[in-house]
């Protein structure tokens, strides 16, 4: 494999990583009543309706059907992309939750 060869590959594992961590995300909003899109805007207000969000959207199941996500779960996975942003609004939301159920 030649170093151009292993740079696509690296770059193609990085956006399938990248793909897991926002379907992480919008399936941990699902379980929580929560509107990723909305989350996400909050958290990068200049940025445009985010693609990957939106067929990430596609994937997730109703909160009925799904396993449950933790808080350090995600906030594992968004830590290792660098949303620091999005973090501190996922941290907003578990706030706002009654204190039996953090």
């Amino acid at each position: 494999m030649n170093n151009k060869q292993l740079e696509e590959q690296m770059i193609e594992n990085y956006k399938r990583e990248e793909h897991m961590m926002i379907l992480v995300f919008a399936q941990w909003c699902i379980n929580h009543d929560l509107d990723p899109a909305e989350l996400y805007h909050r958290a990068y207000p200049d940025q445009p309706n985010n693609a990957a969000l939106q067929q990430a959207l596609e994937l997730t199941v109703p909160k009925e059907e799904a396993g449950e996500v933790p808080d350090d779960t995600l906030f594992g996975v968004l830590s290792l992309f660098g949303n620091e942003e999005l973090a501190f609004i996922v941290t907003q939301e578990i706030e706002k939750r009654p204190r039996d159920k953090r």
